[in-house]
């Protein structure tokens, strides 16, 4: 998926500007009358309106100051925010350091029954060794150029494993089998974090699937995302993370992971795609 807002975004981007519309026909105003009471050009008037530009919080305050809809302010702003989470700009949530994040999606992860993962380039978070995590999110500091918290980071991803564990929540995982041999960290990182995928495969809450290099592909490799329930799915790009509750686009990734899952393999072919991965380590 490109870097760009998902459709679910857009769609909310366009029912705020459709409620802003409202206020101003409501108060009788146009374009140029609305812009002329906020004090600036009738073209961002114009930009906001058309989806083009959004609006800030403080941009929110003056329009509904100016229709006269001052109670209306605090219900838009809160619209405005969950449209910014639609759409996280990985250099942005993280310039205080990841830990923040990791803690997010661990809460998320708390109140998820049943959590799908598609991964085809690392192992999904959940599943991570700490050393695996660490030199993972070290490269991803270093690329990105935001503060090194990397070590409180790494505490708060791995505490996601502990919910393999307690009973209350099931974890459906895909995986490529690229996965297994890209060297993240020195080689013992690599074999300590294959030999943890091993151990956690026989857990009643795991389910692993591996996508083997010789399959037949009936859908090409995809980015990484994550399906929560049936409430919405998180995409992780380059350069962003994009949250998807559109249906028609949720039911999307649902049907993809469902054929995905067709070209996977479990249990003992499983093992033996890792077990062979940690011999090629030496």
């Amino acid at each position: 998926m490109p870097a760009s807002p998902s459709s679910s975004a857009q769609a909310a981007h366009a029912a705020l500007a459709a409620r802003l519309r409202e206020l101003m026909l409501d108060a009788g105003l146009d374009g140029k009358g609305l812009s002329a009471r906020c004090g600036w050009h009738p073209s961002k008037t114009s930009r906001i309106l058309n989806g083009k530009s959004a609006p800030s919080e403080e941009d929110l305050r003056a329009w509904c100051a100016a229709c006269g809809a001052d109670d209306q302010a605090g219900d838009l702003i809160a619209s405005l925010r969950a449209v910014e989470l639609m759409y996280l700009e990985w250099r942005r949530v993280h310039r205080t350091g990841m830990r923040q994040v990791q803690q997010e999606s661990l809460t998320l992860h708390h109140q998820t029954a049943v959590c799908r993962a598609y991964v085809s380039n690392v192992v999904p978070g959940f599943l991570q060794t700490a050393a695996y995590a660490t030199a993972l999110m070290r490269s991803i500091t270093e690329f990105q150029g935001t503060p090194d918290d990397v070590a409180d980071a790494v505490a708060a991803r791995t505490e996601r494993g502990r919910l393999l564990h307690d009973g209350r929540h099931r974890f459906v995982i895909l995986i490529e089998e690229t996965v297994l041999r890209y060297r993240i960290g020195a080689p013992e990182t690599m074999a300590g974090q294959l030999g943890h995928l091993l151990a956690v495969m026989p857990l009643p809450s795991v389910s692993l699937g591996i996508i083997p290099f010789t399959a037949q592909r009936r859908i090409w490799p995809l980015e990484a995302f994550y399906l929560f329930d049936n409430e919405q799915a998180c995409v992780e790009t380059l350069t962003a993370e994009v949250t998807v509750t559109q249906p028609r686009e949720l039911a999307d990734y649902h049907r993809a992971f469902a054929e995905l899952a067709k070209l996977a393999v479990h249990g003992a072919a499983a093992r033996a795609l890792i077990t062979t991965a940690i011999d090629t380590l030496g």
